[in-house]
């Protein structure tokens, strides 16, 4: 329920601020003072866009604020999934600074437009020129059957049915494009996997074959330098190493003749050690080595067949040629296995389809068990807005699954004895729709559970008893709803809890809208104006009266 609402710097308004009853309350005012204005207004809080345009003053900015007692609409569990701290008490503004800039918050918190237009469909239902144009809409008609027949919860189960539906049908037909693809490329995929495979392939094993193919590629002048380094080393007579015994004794003599010197002998005999060691080292190196032709052909073989490979798939490592083979190992499976996958795949379409109808059938079922019922309500209460001649019926054709169910549902009106109801974008003149739209939201007003309804000039093209009989109507509807309604007709407004009065001020630079709450007094004066025109007579006076008594 909307307990507050203040505007500032929104079109004509500079500053405006009104409370409205939890019940029934009034507003009115000359043609052109900003009564609509208001509700462009409350449109931001529900989340319409707004550009710099609705700026009164260009270098100020605009602020829409509402605050709504939310205690006994069940709202928590909103709330908590849009990670919105809750109240009973919420704050809703809306700001758009003079760049163009728009922002939202509920309880100070920032939000999406999207959270905003989801909570403020559940707390308010404006009537407009907009319903009018929907009314005439199949998804808008649908709604309505829904919201009468109660079919939430059936509605609910299909559309989980129908997400389900769409997936195992989306996976399905990716399945059988992949299979496609998959049969494409299987031949070629088991000849480069079987190209692969034969190799047995190993991580490592390519820098290991490179070297050892240098190594045999080199092999005989490798024994031959090694075996002339060994000589230099190991001749009896000139070599390295009978050279170094020698230095070796001298090394022992100089420090048996000064002790100083045995820093000296011990790092030769460091070098001496490493010296052997190196020579025992390119001993076993040359042992080693073999000239292998056989060898030598068949790691040239293999590394050709590598390197080939890794031209053809575009790498430069065996690692990288273990990893295709195990891409194409992977797809070779899944073709063989690809009928069972595919059959399974079919399966659970088949039966996600069947649940989808299924449930569709039972959501048909219960829209269908509402249409007379509807039909009679909807009648009844035309008659008594003075369309005794009104005929209702709701046809309901099959249509594919959609996100909405399997059927298209369409209302049919017709004002007039003895003709055919048609659509009603064919059928309904402008006071005959705002009575049918009125009658409907009458009907919905406790099926759709909305704390506030704001009707704007609903009763156009009306009079007389029609218009008693739709404000005694709108008391019904606040005695369980907070309801606001814009009117241009006096016997409507004097039945209002609150009555507020839009104007415009001229005393300043720009004209300005403002609105004031009628005492009981300025009502009457208000009421005898809207009877009589500007200077109404004492006749109208009473008329105000007994208007405000009754």
């Amino acid at each position: 329920m909307l307990q507050s609402l203040q505007i500032s710097n929104y079109a004509l308004i500079d500053e405006l601020m009104m409370q409205p009853s939890p019940g029934l309350s009034m507003i009115t005012g000359e043609t052109g003072a900003g009564k609509s204005i208001m509700l462009g207004a409350v449109g931001l809080l529900l989340g319409n866009r707004a550009d710099t345009k609705v700026l009164l003053f260009e270098d100020k900015k605009c602020v829409v604020e509402g605050v709504f007692d939310l205690s006994e609409y069940g709202l928590r569990e909103f709330f908590d999934a849009q990670e919105l701290d809750y109240s009973d008490s919420c704050i809703i503004r809306r700001e758009i600074s003079p760049s163009g800039k728009s922002r939202s918050f509920v309880n100070d918190t920032p939000v999406l437009l999207d959270v905003l237009r989801e909570l403020g469909s559940k707390l308010m239902d404006v009537h407009s020129q907009h319903d009018t144009l929907l009314l005439a809409e199949g998804t808008y008609q649908l709604g309505l059957v829904d919201a009468y027949s109660g079919s939430a919860e059936e509605l609910k189960t299909y559309q989980k049915a129908y997400r389900s539906f769409r997936n195992a049908k989306k996976s399905f037909e990716e399945l059988k494009k992949k299979a496609l693809d998959l049969q494409k490329e299987a031949d070629f995929n088991q000849f480069q996997l079987d190209e692969l495979s034969v190799l047995g392939l190993q991580e490592g094993e390519q820098s290991e074959l490179e070297s050892t193919q240098e190594v045999l590629e080199n092999a005989e002048e490798i024994k031959l330098k090694i075996n002339e380094m060994l000589s230099l080393f190991q001749d009896e007579q000139f070599g390295v190493l009978q050279g170094l015994a020698q230095i070796q004794q001298g090394m022992q003599a100089l420090e048996r003749l000064a002790q100083k010197f045995g820093g000296l002998k011990d790092r030769f005999q460091s070098v001496h050690i490493e010296l052997k060691d190196l020579v025992e080292g390119l001993g076993e190196e040359e042992s080693q080595v073999e000239v292998d032709f056989e060898k030598l052909d068949e790691i040239r073989d293999r590394l050709s067949k590598i390197y080939q490979l890794q031209k053809k798939h575009g790498v430069g490592s065996v690692e990288d040629l273990i990893k295709i083979e195990a891409q194409l190992a992977d797809q070779v499976f899944q073709f063989q296995n690809l009928d069972e996958t595919l059959e399974k795949a079919e399966k659970e379409f088949i039966a996600a389809e069947k649940t989808l109808l299924d449930s569709g059938l039972s959501l048909s079922k219960k829209r269908k068990s509402c249409f007379v019922d509807f039909q009679k309500s909807l009648e009844s209460l035309l008659t008594g807005l003075g369309m005794e001649n009104a005929q209702i019926r709701i046809e309901a054709k099959e249509v594919s699954p959609g996100p909405s169910g399997l059927d298209e549902v369409e209302i049919l009106f017709s004002a007039n004895k003895g003709s055919q109801p048609q659509a009603l974008k064919k059928v309904a003149s402008g006071g005959e729709f705002s009575r049918l739209l009125f009658a409907i939201k009458y009907l919905m007003a406790d099926k759709m559970s909305l704390p506030t309804l704001i009707f704007d000039e609903i009763d156009t093209g009306i009079s007389g008893e029609v218009a008693l009989q739709m404000v005694k109507m709108m008391k019904e509807i606040a005695q369980n709803h907070q309801v606001i309604c814009i009117t241009h007709l006096p016997q409507v407004a004097a039945k209002g809890e609150l009555h507020y009065f839009v104007f415009k001020d001229n005393s300043s630079d720009k004209t300005l809208s403002k609105i004031k709450l009628l005492d009981q007094e300025e009502r009457v004066k208000e009421l005898a104006k809207m009877i009589a025109g500007s200077s109404p007579s004492q006749a109208a006076v009473e008329s105000a009266k007994e208007l405000l008594a009754s």
